[in-house]
């Protein structure tokens, strides 16, 4: 029996369609769960406000929910957003900063265009991934940090695999469960609501 919490969650996802009924009745068991999440669909499907109600009706609800939109980080910063620097790490660290990972802990990662980090930084998160350690850019020491990493593409993962621009291994730790989102053209009944809801 689902809690009157993990309901009204998903009420921000409006839909009586089959298609979308079907992925919220999976999303919200997964919700109850501890296994990290793939969001996949279109730009425009509602793959952030999924995340919202995954982490709201979770274990971790009351915990931190960091978003990263990773198409929007520096290619040079990545590493140091996502896990943290060191002093001194590189030009410009005048500080040790924690990174997202950090920020995150107890609670819950949305990692927003999982696709578009670079390879060397998918190895590392596939480590955290693997077992909860993440490593500071110019530190030789780990931290063990308790995070649940819901990730979400608009891409195709599975053709990127086969170009060799994202890691396989990393694809099957992320996608625990996958959750695609369907378009409009699959969920024409839907069209209604929504243009009521985006008039009000």
């Amino acid at each position: 029996m689902l809690s009157g919490l993990n309901k009204r969650a998903f009420k921000s996802l409006l839909g009586r369609s089959p298609a979308m009924e079907a992925v919220i009745r999976t999303a919200q068991i997964a919700a109850a769960t501890d296994v990290h999440i793939l969001i996949e669909g279109e730009t425009g499907t509602g793959k952030e406000l999924m995340a919202h109600a995954l982490q709201q009706s979770s274990r971790r609800a009351d915990k931190p929910f960091v978003i990263i939109n990773c198409a929007a980080l520096p290619e040079d910063l990545v590493e140091s957003a996502l896990f943290g620097h060191e002093q001194g790490a590189f030009t410009g660290a005048s500080q040790r900063k924690e990174g997202y990972m950090q920020r995150a802990d107890g609670g819950t990662l949305f990692l927003d265009e999982v696709g578009e980090l670079p390879l060397a930084v998918q190895a590392k998160l596939l480590r955290f991934v693997e077992n909860g350690e993440c490593q500071r850019v110019g530190s030789h020491e780990t931290e063990h940090v308790d995070v649940r990493i819901i990730a979400a593409t608009n891409k195709d993962l599975l053709n990127q695999i086969r170009k060799g621009t994202f890691r396989e291994d990393l694809f099957y730790r992320l996608s625990v469960v996958s959750l695609r989102l369907p378009n409009l053209v699959e969920r024409r009944k839907d069209i209604p609501d929504l243009a009521k809801h985006f008039l009000r």
